[in-house]
């Protein structure tokens, strides 16, 4: 038994030492994470066949598979948790418009660019914003760019320069570019590859100034994967000489001649600390730099924890203002509609239990969406902040209203019958001797309800609210500090819901004494 421990020991180190490109060589795969909500021309589903991925990253994913002679398999991830699942072993590479930055340099293995970008402001025909003068005075201007993305970065450092711009942060491109159509955004700041692909379909939005703020989209593996570094490295060497890379980027009609420069970058690796191996065994070589030496002090544990904490606490103050707000709202309609299916005209009831049906049947994201992008198109403009509370309070109340009519049905009949005896009317009766009865019963499980609204404000980051689990997330993809502020956040959710469980725990107790 004990020589089996052993080899069983010695095989699972033996296992854990196999890096990434020793396990592609293999099994014959590597896997490649990616959002397709990004949309085009990164991943996106064809139009002709909503089952196949196209896009300049699939095809250029497919394009490496056959030099590397290993089939590339897409997983589907979270744009800004992408990083996330590279640490957690549950993709190989990124492979999705990841910039270049520090932080990410310094937490992952970058390869050489595979595209040159930079960011090209957007706005409406005729609007209010045609320059980028026009940022720095009047306003406050609302400017949309993707979340955590370099374009979120530069208006957020805008902002803090004092210039009158308020960035408005969004999970997908095409989203920002829809409002600022619709008025409900001033302008929006895309990345050229993203505003050339998409210009024909918006044809009345146009470029504003020039394209600044040039940087490059890199491929990231996991720390200390240099092997699979090098490798695709040389792939890229080789389809750009091949002319694969400018073939691809044509056929999405995003070449442009930035991307020249990735001539000297491929073929000299000259690159400002781009990777901490040596760019690839094709001849290239890369050459530390001020840059890099400068990045070696990456802050984490508490120093994280000191800096970004204020940050995470007013984002917590904006997730207890979406529950103090909504949920009372959520009791109150909720109460309304117990009300109307139990005593109500026979013609609502019908309407109302179809009411509750619905929003219990359809998930809050999509409630979310509704009143925040499709309103706006039937021309009712209602801000981020109002939109949240609204769709929080009506999702809520149709669970409310099953709990008070639960309530109201415990009450016995005979307290109406006696009530109306007395000669009050059925309003009455209600209000002085029915509700308040169903009130004291349906305490507890309100409270709980109550502490679950607390956890769903997150899904209110898909109408650009920034509460905690959103300013978490804008956080850790910049900083990549992920544990410590994962951490905190967890902790300040368990201070605003804990208390609130002891007082859920304390009236279930009186509850059962009275």
């Amino acid at each position: 038994m004990l020589r089996l421990l052993l080899v069983t020991a010695l095989l699972a180190g033996a296992a854990g030492a196999e890096d990434t490109w020793e396990r592609a060589v293999r099994t014959g795969v590597l896997r490649w994470g990616a959002d397709q909500e990004g949309g085009g021309p990164f991943v996106f589903s064809s139009e002709a066949d909503p089952d196949r991925l196209i896009g300049f990253e699939v095809d250029l994913a497919d394009a490496i598979g056959r030099y590397l002679r290993v089939r590339m398999e897409f997983v589907q991830g979270q744009w800004d948790r992408l990083s996330d699942m590279l640490r957690a072993d549950k993709v190989d590479l990124v492979l999705n418009g990841y910039e270049w930055t520090p932080d990410r340099a310094l937490a992952m293995e970058a390869t050489a660019p595979y595209y040159v970008y930079a960011l090209q402001l957007l706005a409406r025909k005729g609007g209010p914003v045609r320059s980028w003068e026009d940022l720095r005075r009047g306003g406050p201007h609302r400017v949309g760019c993707l979340t955590a993305s370099a374009a979120h970065e530069l208006m957020l450092g805008l902002a803090g320069e004092g210039a009158p711009v308020e960035a408005i942060g969004y999970d997908g491109n095409t989203d920002s570019m829809q409002e600022t159509l619709t008025g409900k955004l001033d302008a929006t700041l895309q990345d050229t590859p993203i505003a050339s692909f998409y210009a024909p379909r918006f044809p009345d939005l146009e470029p504003v100034g020039d394209a600044v703020a040039p940087g490059y989209y890199v491929m990231y593996a996991r720390e200390g994967d240099q092997a699979l570094v090098r490798r695709l490295n040389e792939a890229l060497i080789v389809l750009f000489r091949s002319g694969e890379l400018e073939r691809i980027y044509r056929k999405y009609g995003i070449w442009n001649r930035e991307q020249q420069q990735l001539a000297t970058i491929l073929e000299t690796g000259r690159f400002f600390g781009l990777q901490k191996a040596a760019l690839s065994e094709a001849g290239a070589r890369g050459d530390a730099t001020a840059e890099e030496v400068k990045l070696a002090g990456r802050q984490r544990g508490w120093a994280i924890v000191s800096r970004y904490g204020g940050q995470l606490v007013r984002a917590a103050g904006i997730t207890v203002a979406l529950s103090a707000i909504s949920f009372p709202l959520a009791v109150l309609l909720g109460l309304f509609v117990a009300l109307g299916r139990l005593y109500g005209p026979r013609w609502a009831r019908v309407p109302l239990a179809c009411y509750v049906e619905f929003l219990r049947g359809t998930p809050l994201m999509l409630q979310l969406y509704f009143v925040f992008f499709l309103l706006p198109e039937l021309g009712l403009n209602i801000p981020a902040f109002a939109c949240a509370i609204v769709g929080l309070a009506i999702n809520y109340s149709a669970y409310e209203s099953e709990i008070y009519r639960a309530g109201l049905q415990a009450v016995p009949r005979g307290q109406m019958e006696a009530a109306l005896s007395l000669g009050m009317s059925r309003f009455t009766a209600l209000r002085r001797i029915v509700v308040p009865q169903a009130a004291r019963i349906v305490v507890p499980p309100v409270v709980n309800d109550f502490i679950a609204l607390f956890k769903d404000t997150s899904v209110c980051s898909v109408v650009t609210i920034i509460e905690l689990t959103k300013r978490f997330s804008v956080l850790s993809q910049g900083t990549q500090a992920t544990i410590e502020l994962m951490c905190l956040t967890g902790v300040l959710y368990l201070l605003m819901s804990y208390p609130l469980s002891l007082v859920s725990r304390r009236l279930e107790q009186r509850l059962e004494t009275a």
